[in-house]
């Protein structure tokens, strides 16, 4: 991930330097143990991980950051999170349906903090979460993607096209 641009989104900033975050920072050898497990797993009904560029950078990145809010949040409440794709493990089969309904791929990032959604990126970098009341698009990046539950802005809700 390159910086500058969507890191100096002020509160972002704020929240990865003191979640231990820093340019440059790269944790190469734990994405790879990631990618490791990610990669062997199978679903009961033998669904598997979609694996790409994009997740390795991100989690290279960002991996095992426990991410802080730097405040209150504007629409919502905002929201801790957990860079660990391993939180995904058991997503395959959800990520892959997912993934199918919006022509792409999906892999596993991370969940916010109090476990209720995970977070997944497909191969372009945007960011999606899944939890409970449905499908959500962050960002067209990780770190706007980030932002969006790091402010507690408003996400966009994924809806099936008019007439399915």
């Amino acid at each position: 991930m390159a910086t500058g641009g969507p890191w100096s989104a002020g509160t972002v900033d704020q929240a990865l330097a003191a979640a231990g975050w820093q340019p440059g920072r790269q944790h190469a050898a734990r994405a790879e143990e990631w990618a490791d497990v990610l990669s062997g797993h199978r679903s009961p009904q033998g669904h598997a991980h979609s694996l790409f560029p994009a997740a390795f950078e991100a989690w290279a990145e960002l991996g095992e950051l426990r991410i802080q809010p730097a405040g209150p949040g504007r629409e919502f409440a905002a929201s801790r999170l957990i860079i660990d794709p391993l939180r995904g493990l058991h997503w395959a089969r959800t990520l892959g349906d997912l993934g199918r309904a919006l022509d792409t791929r999906l892999c596993p990032l991370g969940e916010e903090a109090d476990g209720t959604s995970l977070l997944a990126l497909d191969p372009a970098g945007r960011l999606y979460c899944v939890d409970h009341t449905g499908d959500w698009y962050l960002g067209p990046d990780v770190i706007s993607g980030l932002a969006t539950l790091l402010t507690g802005a408003a996400p966009h809700r994924l809806v099936p096209p008019e007439g399915i």
